[in-house]
């Protein structure tokens, strides 16, 4: 895509100009395929341009199941005042994963994820990725979600002293005291904005 610069800024269209080299990722989904993307998005993820579009966005994700399990999330939120954000764990082409600032805007409110555009934001710098096991990502998201420990362990199956002692462990391998001091040290966020699901083996 050749983006004249200099005849947009004497036509004072930036449109173009502007989602080419914003130094922010973008990228324009329809039903989560990803139609379009700029270059910051695709350098964000190690991939060319081309290698992304029309592609499924789950290849942008940890695991299928965790792209499945993110589906709904902000799709409320979406319809009711289109706007979105969250901060998720994605993965690059090398498979390193990261913490990311999702932001999204749909072009279709009734049907959210239909057409949409959303901005990406690498936040390796200020927050390193620490790994966690998949039951230890599966508590921190019910835990975002406002859960209890029974409720927790009545979803996942296990004994409500089980749950007690991850959450007991999550908060010693952060150095916390308690879910709000976890979740400032996962996303600097509130919990309603963290999106941590996993598959990853415990």
């Amino acid at each position: 895509m050749e983006i004249r610069i200099d005849e947009a800024y004497e036509t004072g269209d930036f449109a173009q100009l502007a989602y080419a080299f914003a130094p922010v990722g973008l990228v324009i989904t329809e039903n989560r395929v990803i139609r379009d993307c700029n270059a910051a998005f695709a350098e964000m993820f190690g991939y060319a341009r081309d290698e992304l579009q029309n592609q499924v966005f789950a290849m942008l994700y940890p695991s299928d199941e965790e792209f499945v399990n993110i589906r709904d999330r902000g799709v409320k939120q979406l319809r009711e005042t289109n706007t979105y954000w969250d901060e998720r764990i994605m993965a690059k082409k090398t498979g390193t994963l990261f913490w990311c600032r999702v932001r999204g805007h749909s072009f279709t409110p009734d049907k959210p994820l239909m057409r949409a555009v959303w901005s990406f934001a690498d936040l390796s710098e200020t927050r390193p990725y620490v790994p966690l096991t998949r039951r230890e990502r599966e508590i921190i998201s019910y835990l975002s979600d406002g859960l209890t420990s029974k409720e927790i362990a009545n979803k996942l199956e296990l004994s409500h002293r089980t749950v007690e002692v991850y959450r007991a462990k999550l908060l010693k391998k952060f150095g916390v005291s308690n879910s709000s001091g976890l979740f400032q040290s996962l996303g600097g966020i509130g919990s309603s904005h963290v999106v941590s699901r996993s598959t990853d083996q415990s």
